[in-house]
């Protein structure tokens, strides 16, 4: 009989590592498939809590925050080599708008109702880093959630939810409660936690262990 097994998943979607991480476990998760059963589940973590509603210039952004922008593109040839081993296609270097994320994390978490947290982060990661989406522009947003098998009326009104709102809040903050600064951050069985997009085999390790 498979051992049920809750994985929390701690990041971003403007976080390039969460994206390859996620792309990690599922391959882990693949490779466990006839031991575990997985409950997997996202939390929130803004990594750049404050942007504004309308977003700001990505090369702005990336500059203020490490530097100079040549450089930091440069810097990324490993990242992009990461990603193509999972099937990611980076676009990192024409990525335009840097959005507020606090609006995703509260459609992924009402998402999760529906069972659809990963389906809806996988999309935003894909429209973000690969077909270069401006994920600032509700209309956008929305489209992406209903591409990924939410209804449209319905994730209008979750945006405008004063409880989702709240909840993602408090998630978030019971998140820096933790002490975790940085993502992807895995929370196995709640009593394991992993940082960093660690290769498929030491998922597949720590898995076991716990």
């Amino acid at each position: 009989m498979k051992k049920t097994l809750a994985i929390k998943i701690v990041s971003d979607v403007v976080c390039p590592w969460c994206y390859v991480g996620k792309r990690q476990l599922a391959k882990a998760m693949d490779i466990l498939k006839e031991e575990y059963h997985f409950e997997i589940s996202y939390l929130p973590f803004e990594l750049t809590p404050g942007i504004p509603a309308e977003g700001v210039s990505f090369k702005q952004h990336i500059t203020e925050k490490f530097g100079n922008f040549e450089q930091f593109i440069a810097r990324t040839s490993m990242l992009n080599e990461r990603g193509a081993a999972v099937g990611i296609d980076f676009q990192i270097q024409n990525i335009e708008v840097s959005p507020n994320t606090f609006p995703l994390h509260m459609l992924i978490q009402y998402a999760h109702q529906f069972g659809l947290q990963s389906v809806l982060n996988e999309a935003f990661f894909k429209a973000y880093f690969e077909d270069l989406v401006d994920l600032s522009k509700i209309e956008n947003i929305i489209a992406i959630a209903k591409s990924a098998g939410l209804d449209e009326e319905l994730v209008s009104q979750a945006l405008q939810s004063k409880a989702i709102e709240h909840q993602t809040k408090d998630l978030q903050d019971k998140v820096l409660a933790l002490g975790i600064t940085g993502v992807p951050f895995y929370i196995i069985d709640n009593q394991y936690g992993l940082s960093g997009a660690v290769p498929v085999e030491d998922l597949v390790a720590a898995i076991r262990q716990v």
